[in-house]
Order: structure tokens, then sequence, then C-alpha cells
């Protein structure tokens, strides 16, 4: 069954506004540096190790029950959002927590052709399953590789943490700080974690490196971290830009015409017409 008239004309006035618009479109893309961001701090010197905040996360987005036996290094997958790792250093045994981490400017959703990947006001990033059509520009483009595509679903999903948006909205913290029992995550707004973290390192500046992962990197991260040892000795990554991905485009995208600004419209609008064409064929045929 083709696109309905209905349709097709709505998608065509989409397109002029996109026309007309322009390089306003992609502007609006950049941050308000008056937006507060909130944001966790993670303490690895307070972690226990004991995956509370796996088995919370688990629950709280109804994916499978973490396994009780894990190797030492993962990765985050489609069936959990956050794990726990441990590293033997030469301080003992350190542990390390891995989710997405929440980029202010995320390369996912600059990536992310219909906007199904966004930054909220508030800070986190979050996937609208209704506006994909799967095309996993932000599992590539993330230098954090943290989306994750669930290939063996018949209906799938792009799979990472939303930093729980839904408590966000309600005003609670997200599950795995709430439960952390070490107080080993501390949620709130991203200025105020990097003064805290900053205020631990000054404190006690034998227990810290002096480092606050995230704070730059990638152009700066929601996700901030404080470490006895040298991040890089912990798995993250730390060949990153200081400046955010997007960045790099933005000049880029200024000299583009127009074509190219609205083909991602026009792809989202034959997505949703034809997917509401055959929702109406599957409700004639019962």
């Amino acid at each position: 069954m083709g696109i309905e008239r209905r349709s097709f004309l709505k998608l065509l006035g989409v397109t002029g506004i996109t026309l007309a618009v322009g390089r306003n479109t992609v502007a609006a893309t950049t941050i308000d540096d008056e937006i507060e961001f909130h944001g966790v701090l993670y303490d690895s010197t307070r972690c226990l190790g004991c995956r509370t905040c796996e088995y919370e996360c688990a629950t709280a987005h109804k994916l499978p029950e973490p396994a009780e036996k894990i190797p030492a290094v993962r990765k985050t997958d489609e069936t959990c959002n956050t794990v726990i790792n441990t590293f033997k250093t030469a301080k003992g045994e350190v542990f390390i927590k891995r989710q997405c981490m929440h980029c202010n400017e995320p390369a996912c959703a600059a990536a992310c052709l219909t906007k199904a990947m966004h930054k909220n006001k508030t800070g986190p990033v979050t996937w609208d399953g209704d506006k994909c059509m799967g095309c996993r520009y932000c599992m590539v483009s993330c230098p954090f590789d943290s989306p994750k595509f669930e290939y063996h679903s018949a209906n799938p999903k792009i799979q990472k943490c939303d930093m729980c948006f839904d408590r966000m909205k309600s005003e609670k913290s997200p599950a795995c700080v709430a439960n952390c029992p070490n107080e080993a995550l501390l949620y709130g707004k991203r200025r105020d974690l990097i003064k805290e973290a900053r205020r631990r390192i000054y404190e006690k500046p034998d227990l810290y490196v002096d480092q606050i992962y995230g704070e730059h990197e990638a152009g700066g991260t929601g996700w901030l971290y404080l470490s006895s040892v040298p991040i890089d000795q912990l798995g993250m990554n730390t060949n990153l830009q200081k400046s955010s991905y997007p960045e790099l485009t933005k000049g880029f995208l200024y000299t583009v015409p127009s074509v190219f600004v609205l083909v991602p419209t026009l792809l989202l609008g034959i997505h949703q017409a034809t997917k509401k064409n055959h929702l109406n064929q599957d409700n004639e045929n019962e």
C-alpha cells in the first residue's frame, strides 16, 4: 500500500518549512550556555563492586537480571545499560562503572538523521523509538561505544542508559544512584558535581588522582569520574579530544545545500507514513 495523500501532503509541508529555515535548523543544535545539565559523579574510591547499580538498573528498565558469574571486564550491551568492571592496579583492586556518558553535545544525536537520539535540556540523552529508522549511525558515531542494537529482536531497539529520565521528571535521582549502598554515586547539577569533585581532590590529594574524567573529554559529559589511579588504567578512553565531536562538522553543515538539510525530514516522513499504513492494514486484516 502506498503513502496516503494526507500523509504525503503533511510531509511536503514539513519539507517546505525545512527549506525555509535551512541554516536555522542546523544552528538550533548548538548548546545553550544557560542550560543547567544534571549528571552523576562516580567516585571509584567508594565503590564496593557490589553491582547493586546493575541490578537496580535492570529492574527499573525491565531488563534481564544480571548474571552472577561475570568476567572482570565487560561492555554494556542490549541486555544491560551499566556494568561494573574490576581492574588490578598498584593500589589494589579498583572498580569502575560503565554506562552512557550523556555528552554535553552528543555525537550520537548529531549523527541521528531523524532526531530519534535527543539531548534533553535537563541533561539525559534519550532515544525515541517512534522516530528511529534503524540506521545505527548513533552507534558508529559514539566515542564511548554506548548505544547498542537489539539484533535478535523482531522489534529492535537502541538500548543504552537514559539516566532514568522518567525518574528525573518526577524529581527523583537515577535508580543506580538512589540505591548505591556506599554513596559512590552522587546526582545533581553538573557544575555542582564538578565543585564537589574538586573539593574531594583538594582535601584528599593522596587518595585521588588530580583529574575529573568527563569534565572536558569530548566537550564534557554528564557522567563524571574520580579515581585513585590514572583513569586509563581502568579501561576508559583517554584518547579523546577536548572539544565536542559535533563541533568538527558545524562549519561544513553551514555550507551544505538545503536538499541535504531536508533529507532527514524526508526520511522520517516516509518512515512514519509507511509505518501508519502498515498498522492500518494490520487492523483491517484482523
